[in-house]
């Protein structure tokens, strides 16, 4: 089958940064699906991986998280897909990934694909909306305001009429995970929603995403929240550069709130910062769960397909922001080079190898 993959960690403006090669097709056993990939997106975790990870004994290392595609085998134990079942997930890191025509993944972390989204508009969302979706209502706490013909969470907490409304401050809300973070907690909470994004279009965006407020992360953060009449926000999502905006994110947050991360910090953060508002510090990484093989491991398939079903019903719309054509290494190396510019909006796509 075709593949694109590569030997050594280089920087992407090398020839051989990724390549077009030929392996094996897999076999599937046990909860695995094999996949036949139609469509991939490419995230900020692609292009840290291959810098830092190369192929082992002589092999090649394939990249992909995200995809989308149609069940063509299964194993002996799968319980919830049939063959010719079109799904979508964001694959597991300790495996080979999804820049591959075919691909196995564990069912318990697939779900059926949206059926109102073409491969390639469903292809932008898996990885990030698990980032997202954990990150509000698995670390934070939120619960889900689901459609009424939705299943509802039964250990939902209830809410104390005498806190105040919830406020999430959303840094870097134009990138992939911001994009479906912002439609999530602005749909699916009660929570005033203020994302950060700092040039004409990518603010443009995340109005249209349905922010209620947007604000400049270039700019000190307090004086623009005290000018939208906002003097604290309960909980604060940070999305990159965390160490950058540290310190103002202690500021603005209001006493026994919460701080949530996903990036890499490049300096070590002080948590003793946080013990003055009795702040709390949470980490989301959405590969915890298959990595490590949790007992909760199939909540990632229960959420792709409440995601599916909001997207159905109009409630989410698709993050795809840019399609760079056929899988292919050269295609690859221009989507990576992108991502790297940390400039895009929405979602890089790509759909079906050439």
């Amino acid at each position: 089958m075709k593949a694109v993959g590569y030997l050594e960690s280089k920087t992407i403006d090398q020839a051989d940064a990724l390549l077009d090669i030929e392996i094996p097709t897999p076999e599937a056993s046990g909860r695995d699906l094999l996949v036949n990939v139609a469509a991939i997106s490419v995230n900020p975790v692609d292009t840290k991986v291959r810098m830092r990870a190369a192929g082992e004994n002589g092999q090649h290392k394939i990249l992909g998280w995200d995809a989308v595609g149609e069940v063509v085998a299964v194993g002996g134990d799968v319980e919830n897909f049939k063959v010719g079942d079109q799904v979508w997930y964001a694959g597991d890191i300790t495996r080979s990934g999804s820049n591959a025509e075919f691909q196995l993944v564990d069912e318990r972390i697939v779900g059926l694909k949206p059926t109102s989204l073409s491969n390639t508009e469903a292809a932008a969302m898996p990885l990030t909306a698990i980032t997202a979706w954990e990150l509000l209502f698995a670390r934070l706490g939120f619960n889900p305001q689901l459609p009424a013909d939705m299943t509802q969470d039964s250990t939902a907490q209830a809410i104390d009429p005498a806190a105040p409304a919830p406020s999430i401050l959303i840094m870097a809300a134009a990138g992939g995970v911001g994009s479906i973070l912002t439609q999530l907690a602005k749909q699916l909470t009660n929570a005033t929603v203020i994302g950060t994004a700092s040039r004409p279009e990518s603010q443009e965006w995340v109005k249209e995403l349905g922010a209620d407020h947007v604000i400049n992360h270039h700019e000190p953060l307090l004086p623009q929240l005290q000018a939208q009449g906002i003097e604290n926000v309960s909980h604060v999502i940070s999305l990159t550069h965390t160490d950058q905006h540290y310190e103002q994110l202690i500021e603005v947050l209001a006493p026994q709130g919460k701080l949530a991360l996903i990036d890499d910090p490049e300096q070590p953060l002080d948590v003793m910062k946080l013990k003055g508002k009795s702040l709390s510090l949470h980490w989301e990484l959405m590969f915890t769960r298959s990595m490590f093989q949790t007992w909760d491991m199939q909540k990632q398939h229960d959420l792709l397909t409440n995601v599916a079903q909001l997207v159905d019903k109009g409630v989410l719309k698709t993050t795809l922001g840019k399609s760079y054509g056929s899988i292919n290494a050269e295609n690859l190396k221009q989507a990576h080079a992108h991502i790297e510019t940390n400039q895009a909006v929405g979602k890089v796509v790509l759909e079906g190898f050439a």
